[in-house]
């Protein structure tokens, strides 16, 4: 069944989107995250020749209609011109803009090796911009047992459980959404979890967290729905309201101008385990579900950037330097 999403689309979009979902095995999010980073192209296509009426919105062009004649003839040039459009124009962030290079220039090898449809690739050569690697944001131990202690609310069960599995577990807002009431294990002390691409891990609780999905599921509501959390309406609570219960309980801690999301957490969850608990990288590794250690490594960074200022902070060096005035 064609997603509601895909019905604005060419065939050769479509051709391509089917490859990574059933060739490549991507998850449905990877799929509609490509579709709309493309969809944003083919409009570009549009509006470049001037195949969009003037008094029509940037959000209602319509793709499929774009000839793949267009496709056909871009250059790597006008690759240089799409991405200062993105930028330009449409304001989009350097990772943004990265991003969707990287999606066009697989949506070009689709067209060029696997279909066949054009034939010599434009963007061989095509260079992703820059991005400069940024430490995460993250609470600290002390601001994240504040925000614990400041949980309130009239599912005051519910969310204390969501943020203490958030700072423990170290789970995306995805998994968390998606957790279903038979992927815990109360004899295995074990939550399961489905990542990026689906592909599956177990996560071991501790005692609070045992303690907090009890608490919680003496007060769920008895329906009729295999999901682990439920909105007000008992139905699978939905991402944006997490991310509202996580905003909400910030500001109540007086964090709410750190800038900290639910992936934030995520970040803060796998800091505090390297930086207080002494997890070995490989392990934190498998507990956050990256595929490369590289991705785990930054949290190592942090731990260095902390144990730098420290050695600056040190009040021996501090009061050298007085004596020396």
């Amino acid at each position: 069944m064609k997603k509601e999403y895909m019905e604005d689309c060419p065939d050769y979009l479509e051709g391509f989107l089917i490859n990574l979902k059933i060739v490549k095995d991507r998850a449905d999010r990877t799929e509609e995250a490509y579709y709309i980073d493309l969809r944003t192209f083919l409009r570009y296509l549009k509006f470049k020749n001037n195949l969009a009426s003037s008094n029509t919105d940037w959000h209602d062009i319509k793709i499929a209609d774009v000839p793949l004649s267009l496709v056909k003839k871009f250059t790597l040039n006008d690759a240089y011109q799409y991405l200062r459009f993105l930028k330009d124009d449409r304001n989009n962030s350097t990772a943004t803009r990265a991003r969707k290079t990287s999606a066009l220039k697989q949506f070009y090898i689709y067209l060029h090796k696997k279909a066949k449809l054009i034939d010599e690739n434009p963007l061989t050569d095509l260079e992703l911009p820059r991005v400069k690697n940024k430490l995460p944001k993250y609470l600290s131990l002390e601001e994240s047992l504040s925000l614990l202690r400041n949980v309130d609310s009239k599912f005051q069960e519910r969310d204390f459980c969501i943020i203490l599995l958030f700072l423990n577990c170290g789970m995306r807002l995805s998994e968390l959404v998606g957790l279903n009431l038979n992927d815990f294990s109360k004899d295995n002390r074990s939550l399961r979890l489905f990542g990026k691409g689906s592909k599956e891990r177990i996560v071991f609780l501790n005692d609070p967290c045992i303690e907090a999905l009890d608490n919680y599921l003496e007060v769920r509501p008895d329906v009729d729905c295999n999901a682990m959390f439920l909105s007000a309406n008992k139905t699978r609570i939905s991402k944006r309201r997490v991310q509202q219960i996580v905003e909400e309980n910030l500001k109540r801690s007086g964090l709410g101008n750190l800038g900290i999301t639910t992936h934030k957490l995520r970040h803060t969850a796998a800091t505090i385990m390297y930086q207080h608990g002494n997890v070995d990288t490989l392990v934190l590794r498998d507990i956050l579900g990256h595929k490369s250690i590289a991705t785990t490594e930054i949290y190592t960074h942090l731990a260095d950037d902390n144990l730098r200022k420290a050695a600056e902070n040190n009040p021996i060096a501090e009061q050298l330097k007085k004596n020396k005035k």
